[in-house]
């Protein structure tokens, strides 16, 4: 027995001195040495280990190498392909011998990593020889297949970390190069059947982002089942969020997501985009919802979105094949854009004049070029619904419409349209293949107010009363004052119960019966009256149709009826100069029944001349012309016999 101990306690001292001798006996060089030379016969490229290199065997097997370097491809723009300060190994010799595969230590300290491409293509990554002959298809399939782990077969992962550092991707054909940097990454694995967890940070273009990953089974996605997964990033930019599954190797990924930030303006100033903006505009974003990429299909389900006081509700599919394609189905809201549209540009600075500082100001079309260009990038299908809509001046009500958009071209149509106190239907055409870009509009409106509706459209605001619009208009250009300026198309209206603002003609009318006294010229000057906003022309009816062409409205079949006058008019609108120019013949009606009555002949006419900028619009009687359809002499007996009796009634 005795004999027995003493053999294994000299086994056990042997063995002891060998393991404390082996890193004074073991040539490190020379195995350094052949490992960097069966890589180079593997890969074709260099592994060069500059700096000292420490192998020991107790009480672990480890090893430190420093100043590693792996050789880039020959038409790589840098030397080196990998690069890192240390590389430090240690495993415990009892998961040697029991099979185990456990990892005390794998820590890599400042790398320099560079993956690119050259102007032909080829990766640097791709370091395996090719000449071999291409695997069959059955055996990419079976290759991307999932794998079995053997049964028993399982890792533990100790301090498994990366420090400092930096990784490059460079594309040799695009010359774009991205860049992360500063790495902070420790792995917890404590076996493949126990949740993954990888926590640290990196920074992206001199901004810092801390993550957090946990895999609840890593066992599972090695062999291809469904893993669930927990993402975090943060961020004094942005925040994101992610609860989720993936299955099939990464080819069916849903989830919850949710991204939020404080400014959209801070995001695009990191990314180098100068975003003029509002102070009350792109600021705190969030997105929030269900999502699901099968292959190259991304749906997005009970989404919300918000965007400063915009909030978006609905759901979306995207294809994100050879083409994008977006379908979706959104609740706007109220959308407000004016925080996001460009203001008006300022008026050219005039001399002050004290006495009109509070006159109306002329119309300026905006000339800033419009880029639609954009809307050849993809094709959509999309419904969209609001409770309200307000663009500029532009007020809407409840309205539902859709947009289909295909290689360019654009058809926005109004399925449900509330605005101005009214309701219609309508759809704009847009052809952005190419510029000037040409649009087509179709619409038919009824019941709407017509004052705040031509004053928020073309800022002309003499027209009251309730009525019908309908036009079908065409126009092209880049900008606002462009396509305004090519207008061309057809309009036709129709309002009740109403007026025209700046002139009370029934009044100026009730003047003309000093003509009676016989002296036509003596009353003309007299006559002219500048625009007045506290004056008003009251209507039953007004009808007419308006032919655009240029920006330029031709009307011939003005018809005004009122209780007292008749009033036929042509001439025209033209918008680019915001100018009017038009003749109305006025007449009395032979009886005071008003518009009850059915005779319409009118015995005494004037025409009357309405002429000016649309700020500042001027009304002027024009005898002579009157004149020039009857004799004196006659005009002044048949005003006479028929308007002196009424005229009596009415004006005393």
């Amino acid at each position: 027995m005795n004999r027995f101990v003493k053999v294994i306690g000299g086994v056990v001292v042997v063995a002891v001195g060998a393991v404390v001798a082996a890193p004074f006996l073991i040539p490190t060089d020379t195995i350094i040495q052949q490992v960097s030379e069966q890589v180079e016969n593997t890969t074709g490229r260099k592994l060069s280990i500059a700096g000292e290199s420490q192998l020991s065997v107790f009480p672990s097997l480890s090893i430190e190498l420093n100043d590693v370097a792996f050789a880039n491809m020959a038409s790589g723009s840098a030397e080196n392909m990998v690069s890192m300060e240390q590389l430090a190994v240690h495993i415990p010799w009892l998961s040697l011998l029991s099979g185990e595969a456990k990892l005390e230590r794998f820590v890599i300290r400042n790398p320099n990593i560079l993956l690119e491409t050259d102007k032909q293509g080829k990766a640097n990554w791709q370091i395996m020889p090719t000449t071999a002959a291409a695997p069959t298809a059955q055996a990419n399939e079976a290759a991307a297949g999932p794998v079995k782990l053997p049964q028993g077969f399982d890792v533990s992962l100790g301090e498994v970390a990366i420090y400092g550092g930096q990784l490059t991707y460079l594309d040799g054909v695009t010359g774009a190069k991205q860049q992360v940097s500063d790495f902070e990454l420790i792995v917890a694995l404590p076996s493949l059947f126990k949740p993954l967890d990888v926590k640290g940070g990196l920074t992206y273009q001199q901004q810092r982002f801390e993550l957090n990953t946990q895999v609840d089974t890593p066992a599972k996605a090695i062999e291809g089942q469904t893993f669930n997964v927990t993402q975090t990033l943060a961020s004094v930019l942005l925040n994101l969020e992610f609860n989720g599954a993936i299955a099939q190797q990464g080819k069916d990924i849903k989830g919850s997501l949710k991204l939020a930030g404080d400014s959209v303006k801070a995001i695009t100033q990191w990314q180098g985009i100068d975003l003029k903006a509002k102070d009350n505009a792109f600021n705190q974003f969030s997105v929030s919802g269900d999502m699901h990429l099968a292959g190259e299909t991304f749906k997005l389900s009970a989404f919300e979105a918000k965007l400063d006081a915009l909030a978006i509700k609905g759901q979306s599919q995207i294809d994100l094949g050879a083409r994008l394609n977006v379908m979706a189905d959104i609740d706007l809201g109220m959308l407000d854009l004016n925080p996001y549209l460009p203001e008006r540009p300022e008026k050219p600075a005039e001399p002050a004049k004290p006495a009109e500082q509070g006159e109306p100001q002329p119309i300026v079309w905006d000339d800033t070029p419009i880029d639609l260009s954009g809307l050849n990038a993809l094709d959509a299908d999309i419904k969209v619904r609001s409770t309200g809509l307000i663009a500029k001046e532009i007020k809407l009500g409840e309205n539902q419409f859709s947009v289909k958009l295909k290689d360019g071209k654009a058809r926005l149509g109004l399925d449900k349209f509330n605005a101005y106190e009214g309701e219609g239907q309508g759809k704009v055409m847009v052809n952005a293949k190419r510029a000037p870009y040409q649009i087509n509009t179709d619409f038919s409106l009824t019941d709407i107010n017509a004052e705040p509706l031509l004053t928020d459209a073309v800022g002309f605001d003499k027209v009251l009363g309730k009525g019908s619009i309908s036009w079908a208009l065409n126009t092209q250009g880049q900008s606002q004052k462009q396509f305004v300026s090519a207008l061309t198309g057809n309009l036709a209206f129709s309002f009740v119960d109403g007026g025209l603002k700046g002139a009370n003609i029934a009044e100026m009318m009730r003047k003309g019966s000093e003509m009676l006294k016989g002296d036509f010229s003596s009353l003309k000057e007299g006559l002219n009256a500048d625009f007045d906003p506290n004056q008003k022309t009251d209507f039953s009816a007004l009808i007419g149709t308006f032919t655009f062409k240029n920006g330029v409205g031709t009307n011939t079949d003005l018809n005004l009826a009122s209780p007292l006058l008749r009033i036929t008019g042509s001439g025209e609108v033209d918008l680019p100069k915001t100018y009017v120019n038009y003749r109305l013949v006025t007449g009395l009606v032979d009886t005071i029944e008003g518009q009850a009555s059915s005779d319409d002949s009118t015995g005494f006419k004037v025409p009357l001349r309405i002429k000016g900028r649309f700020h500042k619009v001027d009304y002027k009687l024009d005898f002579g012309s009157a004149a020039k359809d009857k004799a004196k002499d006659e005009a002044k007996d048949k005003v006479k016999d028929k308007l002196k009796d009424k005229l009596k009634g009415l004006f005393g």
